[in-house]
């Protein structure tokens, strides 16, 4: 750089160089020092001329040190694929090639140049390890002279390698012209200069390249050239071959391309057909016609058929221009299907489809009811909340066939793009409209059943957020006057039934939850199963098989066996799959013995399913442990809390069991309200001052998070200070304070599904869930005691009478 002192390597190189010349003379007094630059991708050769491109940040001192010399030469070694920053002096090869630097400028903070190669040079030491890179170097003799006539084995190779660059010009004639020219410089006699040359034509590696740069002795250089040389013939060859199939191939279209365009214009000559553009006018006309299009669809739509008829059909507005079309006469405007609003109908499909959900039923059946009195079902969304396999899907279903509409589903689930939602804008290449304009040609109605699921599990991106995209689809305010981006005007939506499905409220954004009826799904007891499948599940697993009833049947007793051992979870699922594989096994046995008659009892059940995945829970049991009550997103379950005392100078609470903060923060609550009114429930003074508490909830893998098991950690608490373990069957939920207050809580109907099915008669429940439980159907809470409490005193007195044996009140 300016300013700096030169070196005595530089000034030496300075010294030698001669006058001052810009043109590569081959016998140029060469310099003793250079710098060197690495070479990544291959070796550069003497006679080779090429641009190079270096980062500017990080070689702009090594070009300008060259700059600095007379020479203005480079030293360009092969260093193989390391990255030129992370190069050191032992990643360079030791044979490089000296070229002089023409015309080098800086572009877009890189360095661009010529370079000419002149010959091969050694390093010989190294005078500088880092960047810029300067070593002293030898020029070591090349047999490059002339071969005379009598040296056939050197004259033979280079008439070879004549022969087959020759070749290489025919095989690639995107190459041919500046190959011949640069044969013309090239000559049998003076081998050197051409072997190099054939060298830097192969696509060979950069290490077989660098053999070539290393070899020395004329003979032994064009012994490694040739057969990198034909190997490059024969690639070229096979490369042409395969291209001029690919010709012929495109040819022929081509062809048949010219010759139908050919024969369309014949048959417009004679009057036989139209062209495509008339027949694209005269089908989006005849489909318009079927329409009652809003006046402002039916102005753009003219608008664009104006359009189309002075485009010019290759080009790209002429094919946007018809896609636009093509939608816009497909979207059923004013188009409606007529509702079925008999009562009777609708009840008899939902009865016929669906077993137990009787609640579910009475609410859509209500629905129904109102629509039928005001000649009307428009402006209605129902969102169905459940555990997965509880029929929410053919629920919907069965509400379109009772409804006599289209019925469409599309699944919300991973949805991150917006665009699904409003559709893309007609600017973007492969755009399209939103699921809704789709579901809309699809059903070929404006007032079909759409059914969203999953809607719980929508996402958001980079690319917006879905769920905002449905506030106005799903607002019966907003959604007469949808904006799909795609048209870019406006669709009435209100007249289409949204029905939209769900596991959980918890992810569901609170505005968008607020636009819609929530009806619970919550799963089914044993009896209610068992009607499933044997009304639906079992004669669906037989059709599939081609098997008939006669052929293979399933007792009661086994089917309640395969309920509660292999498949215990809120829906049925799991139970059609058990069945299915009955199924599967049994046609085995059918293949070998046609006359075969299989029955299916609770003797035979493990030979087709194995053990019972679930045996019959027996509730845990002792000092400390109470049974409490949990909803899960596969519906209700029983848990187990249990706490035990460790003798110690000092008190202290741990919980264990995987819980979460806010099931963390119930058990501290339960153990401070316990410890400061231990008196009042009989408990010793002293117990928990002189005992470590330890509060656990089995199943530690599992996560457990929520407030309903504030009472359940308390009586466990109160059962280990008393002593006295529970002797009746007792199981609770609801949320404690501080000051002994009973909050209510979620999933009633859950939880004592729950409860009934591991045979538990009673429970605590808070008096302001008592509704909940008095609105739930009676053969579920058939045969329960149930006690609605609001303070703890009263839980109390309840665990109390439990612990000692005493009949409830």
């Amino acid at each position: 750089m300016a300013g700096k002192k030169t070196t005595h390597a530089e000034a030496e190189m300075v010294s030698e160089g001669g006058e001052r010349n810009d043109i590569a003379i081959p016998h140029l007094i060469l310099p003793k020092y250079l710098y060197l630059i690495p070479i990544a991708s291959r070796p550069f050769f003497p006679g080779q001329v090429q641009p190079i491109v270096l980062s500017g940040d990080y070689w702009q001192e090594t070009i300008q040190k060259i700059g600095e010399t007379e020479q203005k030469m480079v030293g360009l070694i092969y260093t193989g694929n390391i990255p030129a920053q992370k190069t050191v002096p032992e990643d360079f090869a030791q044979i490089g090639c000296v070229g002089k630097i023409l015309k080098p400028n800086m572009q877009d903070s890189n360095i661009h140049f010529i370079c000419q190669g002149l010959q091969r040079f050694r390093i010989r030491r190294w005078m500088s390890r880092e960047v810029p890179f300067l070593a002293e170097v030898e020029y070591p003799a090349e047999d490059d002279k002339k071969i005379s006539m009598d040296d056939t084995e050197t004259r033979a190779y280079a008439m070879s390698i004549i022969s087959a660059v020759k070749e290489l010009v025919q095989a690639n004639p995107l190459q041919g012209e500046e190959l011949k020219q640069a044969l013309q410089y090239f000559s049998p006699s003076d081998p050197a200069p051409l072997t190099d040359f054939a060298a830097t034509l192969t696509t060979a590696t950069g290490e077989d390249l660098q053999l070539v740069l290393e070899t020395l002795p004329i003979l032994a250089r064009m012994q490694r050239v040739f057969p990198l040389l034909k190997k490059e013939v024969e690639i070229t060859k096979l490369h042409s071959e395969i291209r001029r199939g690919v010709n012929e191939k495109i040819g022929k279209r081509q062809r048949q391309f010219f010759l139908h365009e050919q024969l369309k214009t014949i048959q417009k000559e004679l009057g036989i057909t139209k062209d495509d553009r008339k027949s694209d006018e005269e089908e989006f006309a005849k489909r318009l016609d079927r329409l009652n299009p809003p006046q402002p669809v039916a102005d753009r739509i003219d608008e664009e058929m104006k359009k189309l008829s002075f485009l010019e059909k290759g080009s790209q507005e002429y094919a946007v221009t018809r896609n636009y079309l093509d939608w816009m006469s497909s979207v059923p405007w004013g188009v409606f299907s007529e509702d079925k609003l008999g009562i009777k109908e609708a009840r008899y499909i939902l009865d016929r489809d669906h077993d137990g959900l009787a609640d579910v039923k009475e609410r859509i059946i209500e629905f129904l009811a109102v629509g039928a009195y005001k000649k009307e079902i428009a402006g209605s969304i129902m969102l169905l909340v459940g555990p997965p396999g509880v029929g929410k899907t053919s629920i919907g279903r069965s509400v379109a066939e009772a409804m006599g509409r289209k019925f469409y589903r599309f699944s919300l689930g991973g949805m991150r793009d917006e665009a699904e939602i409003k559709g893309h804008r007609r600017t973007y290449i492969g755009s399209m409209p939103g699921k809704f304009v789709q579901a809309l040609k699809e059903a070929k109605t404006a007032n079909p059943v759409i059914m969203l699921d999953e809607i719980d599990k929508i996402g958001a991106s980079f690319r917006g957020d879905p769920a905002s995209a449905l506030l106005e689809v799903l607002d019966p305010e907003q959604n007469a006057d949808f904006l799909d981006h795609y048209l870019d005007l406006r669709v009435d939506l209100s007249k289409v039934l949204f029905i939209c499905t769900a596991n959980q409220l918890d992810t569901i954004p609170g505005p968008l939850l607020d636009r819609m009826e929530v009806i619970r799904l919550s799963g089914y007891i044993t009896e209610e199963k068992m009607d499933i499948a044997r009304n639906h599940l079992w004669p669906k697993a037989l059709k599939q098989a081609g098997l008939k009833k006669g052929q293979l049947k399933i007792s009661d007793a086994a089917l309640k066996l395969l309920i509660e051992g292999y498949a215990r979870e809120a829906g049925v699922r799991k139970t059609e799959k058990e069945l299915l594989k009955i199924v599967r096994k049994s046609v085995v046995k059918f293949l070998e013995d046609p006359t075969l008659t299989i029955s299916i009892t609770m003797k035979n059940l493990e030979e087709y399913l194995g053990k019972p995945f679930f045996k019959k829970k027996s509730l845990i049991s002792g000092v400390g442990v109470v049974t409490g009550l949990a909803w899960t997103a596969l519906g209700g379950v029983t848990l187990a809390v249990e706490a035990a005392a460790v003798p110690s100078k000092n008190s202290g609470f741990k919980q264990t069991g995987q819980l979460g903060d806010v099931m963390r923060e119930s058990s501290e609550i339960a153990y401070s309200f316990l410890l400061s009114n231990a008196k009042r429930y009989g408990v010793k003074e002293d117990f928990f001052e002189s005992h470590f508490i330890h509060l656990h909830v089995p199943e530690g893998a599992t996560p457990k998070d929520g407030p309903s098991a504030g009472i359940t950690m308390a009586s466990a608490l109160l059962s280990l200070g008393l002593g006295l373990r529970m002797k009746r069957s007792l199981a609770m939920t609801g949320e404690l304070t501080l000051t002994g207050k009973v909050l209510p809580v979620g999933g009633i109907k859950e939880k004592v599904i729950a409860a009934k099915r591991n045979g538990i008669k009673e429970l605590i429940l808070p008096e302001a869930n008592r509704g909940d439980f008095e609105s739930l159907p009676y053969h579920i809470k058939e045969g329960f005691q149930a006690h609605f409490i609001g303070k703890y005193d009263q839980v109390a007195k309840v665990v109390v009478s439990a612990l000692k044996g005493e009949n409830s009140d």
